[in-house]
Order: structure tokens, then C-alpha cells, then sequence
């Protein structure tokens, strides 16, 4: 991707997004790895292979920089720190997210079953009961803390480079993006996607306003220089900013969206997601599976809290349900 700095694709079975990116980057004798990828036997082979391929092995990675706590990113980290001591570091505001999947005090149906019933989608919750995701088969064993949180606003000295922690909640509430700004290299993670946009609002611990820590992460990145976008899905892009500039437009348009579906009549989060298409394709919110019609549902309500606070909608509670209105 740039000198001393290499892209390994590693596989991400059952999931749209086919592979997520890790970075390795040369730090002397040994290497920082961005992101790690997902703690599984096919993803460890293919990461072995990728770091033979510049003269590498597992041994040689001192530490990994997480962008954020999903476990495509951050699981296989811990498998490698059991075997060669590789120190983490994460974004501090995922201590939240992290007990919870570490304490398992309560499972994520559950949690996100109550959320959703304040959305009004009690049928989705029933479909989701009777059939939850394989996603959630583990039961906070594979899971551990970083060595290091990181706050933002520090640098991570390497060898060669410099790289600027900042801290860009959105995607999830403590993501993080890595900015080497003397070689115009952003590490970006989920935060800026070449060609989606990263889901918003969906974790167990939620924050209030997801849709506007987002956008304000996207405008407090958009202020530094333009950058060459390394992003954890998709291809490598010449701009930062242009992308930024694109998933800006792309929510204000989906918030104009929101806003028309409940003047037209919706009255709850599951009624907008019901009235609104879904992903390139423009898909209808029953050609999607329960699980996407969930994260549908998350995406959605976090537009309509954010044209609340703007004073374009109203919310109130009826019993268990948030119902909005123009």
C-alpha cells in the first residue's frame, strides 16, 4: 500500500463483507499490525501466509493497534497474544461494550429485544427469538481486555512513523482511526468505507445519539488533511475527503428520508424501516433476513433521534414504544 506498510485480506465467512483488511506495518524488526482480524482457523492460516509473503510470522507482530471492538477486528489479536505475548491497545470508549460481551450479565438477544420493543417491532423480536443468528455463539470466553486503552489525541511512536489516535464513535461508541499524517496514510477501520457506510447504533450499549456522534467524527476527520484512505472493507482510495464528503451527503439524504416517511404516516422505528429501502440494491425491509432487518431497525431510529434533536420530528412514549411524529 505504501512503503513498509501491507494489506492482508483475511476471510470473513457468512458475512457480506467477505474479508476485512489488516495492516501491517514495519517497525524495525518486528511489525504493528492495524486491526487483526476474525479469531478463526482459516483467518490465522491466511494471516500466516500473508506475513510469510513479506518475510514474517505471527512472532514477529509486537502489537496490534484495534480500530474497533468487533470481533472481525479484534478477536484474533487475543489468539496471538496467548501464543507470542503481542501487546493491544483499543479505544478506551470500548471498556463499556467490552464488559458487557466479557460479563455476559445479560445476552445480546435480550438486550437488543428491548430496544427493539421500543421500536415498535415486537414481530421482529419474536422472529429473532425462535431463530437468533449463529453470530452469537460464544459466551465471553474467547474475549479479553486490551493491555492499553487508547483516549485519542495520543501519537503511537513506530520506528519509521508516527501515528495520531483519534477517536471517531460512531460505528460503535469507542471506534478509533490511526492517522500517519507525515506519510498521508489514514488507517481508517469502519469508520470511512469506500463503498458503504458503516452501520450506526447497533450495540448493546448503546450510546443516545449514535447518528450524531458519527457524523461529528466524520466532520472532525474531514478537518485534517486529505489522506490516502486504508479502510478495514473495500479497496484502498486516493481521498479521504471525498469519500467523507460522500457518506455526508448519503445521510443527509437518508435523514430527508426519515423525515418523509413519518410525515407520510409511519409512526414508529419499525414502521420507517418498513416504509424505507435497504442497502445499493433498494431493497424492501422483507427481502432482508431478521438479523439485517434488526440492524435496519438500529440504523433507522438512530435517523429519527437525530431529526428530533433538530427539531423535525417530535417523540413520545406510548407504554413501551417511542411513537414520532412531523
Amino acid at each position: 500500500m505504501a512503503p513498509g506498510v501491507h494489506r492482508i485480506p483475511l476471510p470473513l465467512p457468512n458475512d457480506g463483507l467477505r474479508a476485512v483488511n489488516i495492516y501491517a506495518i514495519e517497525d524495525g524488526g518486528s511489525l504493528t499490525l492495524i486491526d487483526s482480524g476474525w479469531a478463526l482457523d482459516e483467518a490465522r492460516q491466511r494471516l500466516e501466509a500473508g506475513l510469510a509473503a513479506i518475510g514474517h510470522e505471527l512472532g514477529d507482530v509486537s502489537r496490534f493497534l484495534v480500530t474497533h471492538v468487533h470481533r472481525d477486528h479484534y478477536t484474533l489479536a487475543i489468539t496471538v497474544r496467548r501464543l507470542f505475548g503481542s501487546r493491544i491497545l483499543l479505544g478506551a470508549g470500548e471498556q463499556v461494550s467490552l464488559d458487557f460481551i466479557v460479563d455476559r450479565d445479560q445476552r445480546a438477544p435480550v438486550v437488543f429485544g428491548k430496544l427493539l420493543l421500543r421500536c415498535g417491532a415486537r414481530p421482529l423480536v419474536e422472529r429473532l427469538q425462535r431463530n437468533w443468528p449463529d453470530r452469537d455463539t460464544d459466551d465471553g470466553g474467547d474475549w479479553e481486555k486490551p493491555d492499553d486503552w487508547l483516549a485519542g489525541g495520543e501519537d503511537v511512536e513506530l520506528e519509521d512513523r508516527t501515528l495520531r489516535v483519534v477517536a471517531t464513535p460512531g460505528h460503535t461508541r469507542g471506534h478509533v482511526v490511526f492517522a500517519d499524517l507525515g506519510n498521508g496514510l489514514l488507517f481508517a477501520g469502519d469508520h470511512v468505507l469506500p463503498h458503504i457506510t458503516p452501520s450506526i447504533g447497533f450495540e448493546p450499549a448503546r450510546p443516545q445519539l449514535p447518528l450524531a456522534d458519527y457524523l461529528d467524527s466524520l466532520h472532525l476527520v474531514r478537518a485534517m488533511p486529505d489522506m490516502r484512505l486504508l479502510p478495514a472493507h473495500g479497496g484502498v482510495a486516493d481521498s479521504s475527503h471525498r469519500r467523507i464528503d460522500e457518506l455526508t451527503a448519503h445521510h443527509a439524504r437518508r435523514l430527508d428520508a426519515c423525515a418523509g416517511v413519518i410525515t407520510r404516516g409511519a409512526s414508529t422505528a419499525y414502521d420507517a424501516a418498513r416504509a424505507l429501502t435497504w442497502t445499493r440494491r433498494e431493497r424492501h425491509f422483507d427481502e432482508l433476513d431478521p438479523f439485517n432487518q434488526m440492524m435496519a431497525v438500529m440504523e433507522t431510529v438512530a435517523h429519527l433521534d437525530v431529526l428530533v434533536r433538530d427539531g423535525r420530528l417530535t417523540a413520545s412514549d406510548t407504554g413501551d414504544v417511542t411513537i414520532y411524529s412531523a
